[in-house]
């Protein structure tokens, strides 16, 4: 009995010890653990903070037609050239609600946590309350494309190329496809509401009014709303009109796509030709069949581009979007914000230049 009893004493002063021997281990861990984990919290907040980036928003004037989508596709290489860990959307209306879907979209935008937005505006000023309202809530508007008229609302226009040289452009292509003698001809445009085009076309009539044109005759402006099916049916009705007119001038990538190829269906191609601002690999075949021997563009993604810089800088607080201002535009170089000379109001950042396509230099543009 006594040694069992001594046995079990020994066995539980060995324990103690043991315990004794541990304690010391154990009780310093959590306070080592705390400072551990507050070096690694810490950081994490730093880059969640910054992390947030600028939400931004590219719109073009509706979706489904192709310039746009290449717009889009030069502001994502400027959004993951830049590192921007926001979300970069592309939203758009349909055609057939352009007008009300886009100011529907901006106005939406402004109260879902978007930073900075970039419309090609086709709803004119009617926007531009929308506009106004989302400046006032914080948010970056910038336009490309198609500017607001008024530019209540928009802090810069980044102008694809001088709208005033779009005339002369649009002029000496119809007097190069008529020639010596010049002829009639007709414009088919986008919308009655797109600022860009109407731009474009008052220039146009202003060129026209020179000496040197003077043998150029414009018969009428109508419109095709940038939709392939009006657009053809416009063209079509423009010959049944007008049996003498030798040219349709379309200043849009839809309708000068789709008065080409009404004629081509028609077999008027030698009866009357196409020309205006279209896209190559739209216009490859109408060019080397004859229907549209001269067209001219510019790159589009560039466009969306140089879009995506100048909003995420004036987002940023890096542009103040003030006259005379310069910046970086990462692989495109440098630019000035300057005063647009076509409008009363507005300030620009010009992209250009133009090219003008032929049977030339068409096919290597359209691979």
């Amino acid at each position: 009995m006594f040694k069992q009893s001594l046995k079990g004493l020994s066995l539980l002063l060995i324990f103690s010890v043991l315990l004794a021997a541990c304690a010391p281990a154990v009780a310093p861990a959590p306070q080592a653990a705390a400072p551990e984990a507050a070096a690694t919290e810490a950081p994490a907040e730093a880059p969640a903070a910054e992390g947030e980036g600028v939400p931004m928003v590219l719109m073009p004037k509706f979706l489904g037609i192709l310039v746009f989508d290449q717009a889009y596709q030069g502001a994502l290489e400027a959004h993951n050239e830049i590192g921007n860990p926001a979300q970069l959307q592309f939203l758009g209306p349909t055609p057939e609600n352009s007008v009300a879907g886009q100011i529907e979209i901006l106005t939406n935008a402004t109260t879902q946590g978007v930073k900075a937005i970039m419309i090609s505006n086709n709803a004119g000023d009617q926007i531009a309350p929308a506009a106004k309202a989302a400046r006032e809530a914080g948010m970056t508007v910038v336009t490309w494309d198609s500017p607001i008229p008024s530019a209540e609302g928009e802090q810069v226009f980044v102008a694809q190329v001088d709208f005033d040289e779009t005339g002369t452009v649009m002029a000496d292509m119809a007097r190069s496809i008529l020639g010596e003698d010049g002829g009639k001809f007709a414009v088919l445009s986008a919308s009655p509401d797109a600022a860009n085009q109407n731009a474009w076309i008052a220039a146009l009539q202003r060129v026209l009014e020179q000496p040197e044109y003077a043998n150029l005759e414009l018969l009428e402006i109508v419109y095709g709303n940038d939709q392939s099916e009006d657009s053809y049916n416009q063209a079509l009705a423009l010959v049944d009109k007008y049996p003498d007119m030798e040219l349709i001038m379309a200043p849009t990538t839809v309708g000068i796509a789709a008065a080409a190829k009404a004629m081509q269906d028609e077999g008027l191609c030698d009866q009357v030709k196409v020309s205006g601002l279209g896209l190559p690999a739209e216009m490859l075949e109408f060019t080397l069949n004859g229907c549209a021997p001269e067209f001219a563009l510019w790159s589009f993604v560039d466009l969306g581009y140089l879009a995506y810089h100048v909003a995420y800088k004036l987002a940023t607080g890096e542009l103040q979007g003030v006259e005379g201002e310069t910046f970086e535009a990462g692989r495109m170089g440098s630019y000035t914000i300057e005063k647009d000379p076509t409008r009363e109001a507005g300030l620009r950042v010009l992209m250009g230049p133009f090219t003008v396509y032929d049977a030339s230099n068409v096919e290597a543009a359209a691979q």
